[in-house]
C-alpha cells in the first residue's frame, strides 16, 4: 500500500484576537516542517475491530486517527468505509513527538482523511474533508488543506494560503508533556490581552522570516510566557521561538 507523509508543523506566530464561548480565538501563521513527519499506510489484517499499528501512548478511542474515522463514518454513512477497516489496520510510523506543539495528532488525522477518501472514492470535496477535520482538532483543517504555509485564524477552521519560501527550521523538543487546555487557561487567568483586528491583519501579510526577524520569541506567541507560568520546569532558550501551547522549540536552520 502507497505510504502517506502526515508533517509536523510550527507556528511562526500566534496572538490571541478574542474569545467565542469557551474558545479563544486567534491569528496564526502555520508552517510545514519538511523534515519531521510520520508515515501513513493501510495494511490488511483478519480481526473486524479498528486497528491502529503504532507506538502511541494513548488509547486507540482517544485517538485522533481513530475520532476521524467515526466522524467520517457518520458524515458519509459509508458501507465501504466500515468494510475496509473491517479488512484493514491503519499503520503509523510516528516520528513527532506528541504534546509538543508540533500538530502530530492533527497532521495524523488529516493525513488519514485525506488517504480515506482517495483509496475509497468517497467523493468528498477538500472543504468537506476540513469541516470534519475541524470536529477533530482546531489543527486538523490546516493539515487537511496541505498548504506549506498559511494564515490560521477563528478557532482554527479558517485556513488561508499565505505564498512564500518554506524555512528550513531546527526543531528541539524537551522531555515535558504540555497540557495545551491549561496553558489556555492560564493565559486567560493571568495574561489575557488580545490584539486588535488591525495587528492581526499587519501579521497575516507580513512573511515569515520577517516576523522572526523582527518579533522576540514571547511577542510572536502568546502562549509562551503562559507555558512558562504553568511549567516552572520549561526554561527559555535564547534565539529559539515556541510552537503552538510548547513544549518545542524552533529557529531557522543555520547553514
Amino acid at each position: 500500500m502507497m505510504r502517506h507523509r502526515a508533517y509536523a508543523k510550527v507556528n511562526i506566530f500566534l496572538k490571541i484576537t478574542g474569545m467565542r464561548g469557551d474558545y479563544h480565538t486567534l491569528s496564526s501563521r502555520f508552517m510545514r516542517v519538511s523534515t519531521l513527519f510520520d508515515t501513513l499506510w493501510f495494511e490488511a489484517k483478519s480481526t473486524p475491530e479498528f486497528e491502529i499499528r503504532g507506538n502511541f501512548d494513548c488509547e486507540v478511542h482517544s485517538n485522533t486517527i481513530y475520532k476521524a474515522y467515526k466522524y467520517l463514518q457518520s458524515t458519509t454513512r459509508s458501507d465501504k468505509l466500515s468494510t475496509f477497516f473491517e479488512n484493514h489496520a491503519i499503520c503509523v510510523d510516528k516520528k513527532i513527538p506528541s504534546f509538543a506543539g508540533l500538530g502530530g495528532g492533527s497532521s495524523d488525522a488529516a493525513t488519514f482523511l485525506r488517504m480515506c477518501n482517495e483509496e475509497l472514492e468517497l467523493g468528498l470535496s477538500v472543504d468537506e474533508l476540513a469541516e470534519i477535520g475541524s470536529s477533530v482538532g482546531a489543527d486538523v483543517p490546516f493539515f487537511v488543506y496541505g498548504y506549506e504555509s498559511a494564515n490560521v485564524s477563528g478557532i482554527g477552521e479558517i485556513v488561508e494560503r499565505f505564498n512564500e519560501p518554506l524555512i528550513d527550521f531546527e526543531v528541539i523538543t524537551p522531555q515535558l508533556q504540555i497540557s495545551t487546555p491549561s496553558v489556555y487557561r492560564y493565559y486567560r487567568e493571568h495574561l489575557y490581552a488580545p490584539i486588535s483586528s488591525e495587528e492581526a491583519a499587519r501579521l497575516e501579510s507580513t512573511p515569515s522570516r520577517d516576523i522572526l526577524a523582527s518579533m522576540s520569541p514571547k511577542e510572536a506567541n502568546d502562549l509562551y510566557p503562559s507555558a512558562l507560568g504553568c511549567y516552572c520546569e520549561l526554561t527559555e532558550k535564547e534565539g529559539w521561538f515556541f510552537s503552538g501551547s510548547g513544549s518545542s522549540f524552533f529557529r531557522p536552520a543555520l547553514h
